[in-house]
């Protein structure tokens, strides 16, 4: 299994133009759509549970760093969708940084504070990722000065912070390698703990 780090969001454009890719793995290729909004857990499932489908939202994640208060969330992807290298193309991207021919795979989540002092959007940043059918983990896309943009797929406003007990829709772009399919969204739990995975259908 190859590792590759692509890191997420973009950045102001003050900072020095260079898509940044860090991999857990880079990959990509499928089409899948799939899901409600806002979807639970079925009552009654084990909270030991790593397995879900589109649309139901994760167990209570918990508390974020200090600076957070120690805020918790829960997670619902919802969408999987694959672009193309126009795509790429057209995102205002610079390819120069890319190892190989990408194409990215966009994914709508719902986050939803569940406790603890309001949150930012972006405190979650990083801990989606994005498993291929060659094992490859992807993390999200860091854009560091100058704007890139993709279809349908608006950048979050990661400084925005959720009170207890609201949601925001989110949509989170990945690089994976051209010819290479989606197969999971998963959410990493730290070191200690396997991460939560959302298949992904063909």
């Amino acid at each position: 299994m190859r590792n590759t780090r692509t890191l997420t969001r973009a950045v102001p454009a003050a900072l020095a133009a260079i898509a940044l890719t860090m991999t857990l793995a880079g990959c990509g290729g499928a089409l899948s759509d799939t899901g409600k909004s806002d979807g639970a857990a079925p009552s009654g499932s084990p909270d030991d549970r790593k397995t879900f489908r589109l649309g139901e939202s994760s167990p209570q994640q918990g508390g974020l760093k200090k600076d957070e208060g120690g805020a918790t969330y829960t997670v619902t992807p919802t969408k999987v969708v694959t672009g193309t290298s126009e795509d790429v193309n057209k995102s205002g991207l610079d390819k120069s940084q890319l190892k190989g021919p990408r194409v990215p795979v966009h994914v709508w989540s719902t986050l939803t504070h569940t406790g603890g002092k309001p949150m930012r959007i972006g405190a979650m940043d990083g801990d989606l990722v994005i498993r291929t059918d060659r094992g490859d983990r992807t993390k999200a896309l860091l854009v560091m000065w100058g704007d890139v943009t993709w279809p349908d797929c608006p950048e979050p406003d990661s400084e925005k912070k959720l009170a207890k007990g609201t949601s925001e829709k989110i949509c989170t772009t990945f690089l994976i390698t051209r010819g290479e399919k989606p197969t999971a969204v998963e959410l990493e739990q730290g070191f200690h703990s396997e991460p939560l995975e959302w298949p992904v259908e063909d």
